[in-house]
């Protein structure tokens, strides 16, 4: 499990180092939220291809090695403790949208707009996927649980709810 002290401790080195890193995936959703709202197997980060050794660079000085190598599409890397980071890596272009190429030889888009999210997790502010894409990331596959209840956390935030799940406190 990706526990919401390691996601701090991930982001914090990263920012530290001058690196640009968002927030994917349930992380991101759980920013948007406010607080954790569900377990997460890991933690899902856009990062600037342009940095990725560097990144990679500073996760391996924090215990973490390569697990799976798919760049320029997506790098996991683990610990020792079974933490997980997956990397998406992408490329600004002019407009400031991140486009991230795709094992098809096809790109996915990540907005300006979508790139310019804020959260908060454990009381400190990150920069996330803003709610949109996240929804519009959450499109085209088969969806399991805990995109099911990314998808309601994200609906009731555009309602002004708090993001609770009906089945949790």
């Amino acid at each position: 499990m990706m526990p919401s002290g390691e996601v701090i401790r991930i982001v914090g080195l990263l920012e530290r180092q001058g690196l640009s890193v968002w927030l994917d995936g349930g992380w991101g959703v759980d920013a948007l939220a406010g607080r954790q709202t569900r377990p997460h197997d890991d933690l899902d980060v856009a990062i600037l291809l342009s940095e990725a050794e560097a990144v990679i660079s500073a996760l391996a000085g924090a215990g973490y090695r390569v697990f799976g190598d798919e760049m320029p599409t997506r790098v996991d890397l683990r610990d020792e403790h079974d933490h997980r980071v997956d990397l998406h890596p992408i490329t600004l272009d002019a407009s400031g949208n991140g486009l991230q190429q795709l094992q098809d030889g096809g790109f996915g888009t990540y907005t300006a707009e979508g790139l310019s999210g804020t959260g908060v997790i454990d009381g400190r502010r990150l920069r996330c996927l803003s709610r949109a894409l996240q929804l519009a990331f959450h499109q085209g596959y088969e969806l399991d649980d805990g995109d099911r209840h990314d998808i309601r956390v994200l609906e009731n935030l555009a309602r002004g709810r708090s993001g609770r799940s009906p089945d949790r406190p």
